[in-house]
């Protein structure tokens, strides 16, 4: 290595920033702590840094609250006095149950279908050895609460103890509203239990959607058409309802960011004025990525980014190391290899699909590989950093 050569590449830092609160100028606090970051531990901003701000803190200036009665009283304006059939929802007591509680406010019976052996992001209701044992096909067979008792018996999640079912059904019988529960994987088998039914997967809602109407069903909603009006003077979003939302208080949900494009183009602009350098900005929620022991897949939200800066539209465009290493440039060594694979890199151009130098390098969009970076750098609890900075993402091996 020269002595001028970079060692580092890729770095992602966690930014501490005051206690966001309803009102306050995300855009002017995000860029200062920042600069005062920066100022602090001596490094210096570049061009095509990222600094990503959390979803959570946006809605959290922004105000976009919403109580459990909000919830109630859209429910009951969408489906009157009819049964609701609550199909595909997530376990979690974050970003479900609080959302149960007003759907089962505003509904007198609710049937309840749970997807099984696990929900959309890999939240466990039973095991694939009793199903087999069983003779049970999940993908046609309905199964009562009193059938899954008897093959599943209790199945707790496993970190944290809580059994979903009896949770979700005392939790709706808790707002006086009658219950049923069921087990199916075919969005139309609620049909046989009632015609108005409320959808609330996350990333296969507009097909669940699709397959409901052309079965038939006379009320077809998703938790996206919930709340995606104000009701009383509530948060709302207009893209997403009820999706991406969390348990705020035991009353009360903090709904996903309304409209942010102006935020990340004015912390763009902000860095810019105090630095000169080129930034990009963008929003995140939840990381794309699934958890290998858990079996979670962390993709609660709706999408990883709600809004960024023109800049991170797109997929990497990167060849492999080590495929040009061990097959093109396998005879080199030394200086030579590494002249010979900095020349590959300055040479690329246009799309790399197809090109087997390219292969494994998974293109993703950018904005979910940088948003599962951030997600894991800032955390969920209480590390009190939710901006990051990554820096020499787009870098490569000639920089």
């Amino acid at each position: 290595m020269s002595e001028n050569a970079r060692l580092i590449g890729t770095v992602s830092r966690g930014i501490r920033c005051p206690i966001i609160r309803e009102g306050d100028n995300l855009a002017q606090i995000v860029s200062t702590s920042v600069l005062e970051a920066a100022k602090s531990e001596g490094f210096s901003l570049r061009d095509r840094d990222v600094i990503s701000l959390t979803e959570s803190i946006v809605a959290r200036a922004q105000g976009n609250y919403a109580s459990v009665d909000d919830i109630a009283t859209d429910i009951k304006s969408k489906f009157g006095e009819e049964t609701v059939g609550v199909i595909f929802p997530i376990l979690s007591r974050n970003r479900f149950a609080i959302c149960l509680k007003g759907i089962a406010r505003g509904a007198k019976k609710i049937v309840l279908m749970l997807a099984y052996p696990s929900d959309e992001v890999g939240n466990e209701l039973a095991d694939w050895d009793k199903i087999d044992e069983a003779g049970i096909n999940p993908h046609s067979d309905v199964l009562s609460l009193e059938r899954y008792r008897e093959v599943f018996g209790v199945h707790p999640l496993e970190f944290t103890g809580v059994d979903y079912v009896e949770y979700y059904q005392n939790l709706i019988k808790s707002e006086n509203c009658e219950v049923e529960i069921i087990f199916a994987n075919q969005p139309k088998a609620i049909l046989d239990y009632t015609d108005c039914v409320l959808a609330c997967d996350i990333h296969t809602r507009a097909r669940t959607k699709r397959l409901l109407k052309k079965a038939g069903a006379k009320l077809v909603f998703g938790l996206d058409d919930i709340l995606n009006k104000s009701i009383n003077g509530s948060g709302c979003n207009e893209s997403y309802g009820l999706l991406g939302s969390n348990k705020s208080t035991e009353d009360k949900v903090k709904l996903f960011p309304r409209e942010c494009k102006a935020l990340v183009l004015e912390i763009q602009k902000l860095i810019k004025d105090a630095t000169g350098k080129n930034v990009e900005v963008m929003v995140y929620g939840d990381g794309a990525f699934k958890d290998p022991k858990g079996k979670i897949w962390e993709l609660a939200d709706p999408v990883v980014s709600p809004a960024f800066t023109d800049g991170l539209i797109g997929t990497p465009n990167e060849l492999k190391l080590k495929y040009l290493a061990d097959n093109d440039f396998k005879d080199l060594s030394g200086d030579a290899l590494k002249e010979a694979i900095s020349n590959s890199i300055k040479a690329k151009s246009g799309s790399l699909v197809g090109n087997m130098a390219a292969q494994g390098t998974t293109p993703r969009q950018l904005t979910d590989l940088i948003g599962s970076l951030c997600d894991l750098t800032s955390g969920s609890g209480d590390k009190g950093t939710p901006v990051v900075l990554v820096q020499g993402y787009f870098d490569n091996y000639t920089n």
